[in-house]
């Protein structure tokens, strides 16, 4: 007999082991460069560190390396020839404009002979937190805070942050050239557009000023009053494309959704339980999808269809949520996008029998909180409500970290070290089948 629990989780450890940067990143290095040229490795990401690590196991001993990488606090790993710096993450802090600026510094003076290694993933954003000349670091925290409450794209807040930035949208590479620049990129955006992926520091960008206040007003948020000078000035477009300081570019990608989705549908195969990859890519907000997906898992369950039960539907992408309004007196709910997703397909099927659904971020840490994401089974309202916790008033309150707390359903990882957006798996079991959970 299944055991869901067992099962879920096998499947999310594959996806993970598919974009460890230990396994991934080694076919797509370039070689050293010829004396006396040098290579210069810089990077940013929740999995900067790992990355930088895989790089000095891989490069020979008796090459030049050297270089400056940023990541999340408690992201860290020893590298021996590359310095690792901590940052904040979602919210930049001193610590990410001090790294950003050394990795800046890093790059600057070199020759054509030389080699510039970029380390790109996901959060390399937040963590180059480098304002643009006039612009204060309070400022930019100001901005990320309010892009993150409004419900705003991830393109959406990356096209802010290049137009904030005195090293994203393209000015990294810019600032290295003439030197040879290759940038390996684990992908955690939709669409796997390297000019999204920590707001592109090595790719053209081709939004515009207009394009980032056009956000500040779509989403009503009224920044400080730099900011709003700063973008009505419109000085030092980011990198276009056709810039000749980016000729000679090369951005690779290393890891993506894609890749892990179907590394776990592998998994899934191997456990005798049929996959259907739905999409890497689902984007809108959360409690929306957890509604379509509710519905998707029930025509499995009842009409055989898009394919007959048992089988396992599997999906990536990022959603977002919007954090609704309470009373001032109301405690503050907790948790990310995929408790939230998790929470509403919860709401949605009422404890429907057969279906059981994991949803969690790669990157270990959903939202702020101390959870990848949670595991969902058809008795988890049940058991939330049995500790005094309700269902809808938990999704009302954008309490899906508390709602899944009582039910017992944490994922907890601590940090993977690598990121390749959200992972969710539903596992529909038909009528006849019982699993344990």
């Amino acid at each position: 007999m299944l055991d869901a629990d067992k099962f879920l989780r096998s499947l999310f450890d594959a996806a993970l082991a598919a974009a460890d940067p230990a396994r991934c990143l080694g076919p797509f290095l370039p070689a050293p460069p010829k004396p006396p040229g040098r290579t210069i490795v810089v990077g940013a990401g929740k999995a900067a560190a790992t990355m930088a690590r895989a790089v000095e196991q891989a490069w020979p001993e008796d090459a030049p390396l050297s270089g400056v990488v940023v990541t999340r606090y408690g992201h860290g790993v020893p590298c021996q020839r590359i310095a690792v710096r901590e940052a904040s993450h979602p919210v930049p802090d001193a610590a990410g404009a001090a790294a950003a600026a050394e990795i800046l510094q890093a790059v600057q003076g070199l020759s054509a002979q030389d080699l510039v290694l970029c380390l790109i993933s996901g959060g390399g954003s937040a963590l180059l937190a480098l304002p643009a000349e006039g612009l204060s670091l309070a400022d930019k925290k100001a901005v990320n805070q309010a892009l993150l409450a409004s419900g705003a794209t991830i393109a959406e807040m990356n096209c802010l942050r290049k137009h904030l930035s005195a090293i994203k949208g393209g000015r990294l590479a810019m600032a290295a050239a003439p030197a040879k620049v290759v940038a390996l990129l684990i992908s955690d955006v939709p669409g796997d557009d390297p000019a999204v992926i920590a707001s592109g520091p090595t790719v053209a960008d081709p939004t515009s000023f207009a394009d980032a206040r056009a956000v500040l007003e779509k989403y009503r948020i009224t920044p400080p009053p730099g900011v709003t000078t700063h973008l009505q000035r419109g000085m030092d477009e980011t990198a276009k494309p056709g810039d000749p300081r980016l000729a000679g570019v090369q951005n690779i990608m290393v890891a993506t959704p894609q890749m892990a989705l179907e590394a776990a549908a592998q998994a899934a195969r191997a456990a005798g339980i049929p996959p259907l990859i739905l999409g890497d890519a689902l984007e809108g907000e959360a409690r929306e999808l957890g509604i379509v997906m509710a519905g998707i898992a029930r025509q499995v369950r009842r009409h055989g269809q898009p394919l007959p039960a048992p089988c396992v539907l599997l999906s990536g992408g990022e959603t977002t949520v919007t954090i609704r309004k309470q009373p001032p007196d109301a405690p503050k709910g907790r948790g990310g996008r995929n408790s939230e997703f998790l929470l509403s397909l919860a709401v949605k099927l009422e404890g429907e029998a057969g279906i059981h659904a994991l949803a969690c971020d790669t990157d270990g840490i959903d939202g702020s909180e101390d959870n990848a994401g949670a595991i969902l089974h058809p008795d988890s309202i049940a058991q939330a409500a049995a500790k005094g916790v309700n269902a809808k008033a938990a999704l009302a309150a954008n309490n899906g970290y508390g709602f899944f707390q009582a039910a017992g359903g944490l994922v907890q990882t601590g940090p993977t070290l690598t990121n390749v957006n959200d992972f969710r798996a539903i596992l529909v079991l038909p009528d006849t089948g019982a699993a344990p959970y």
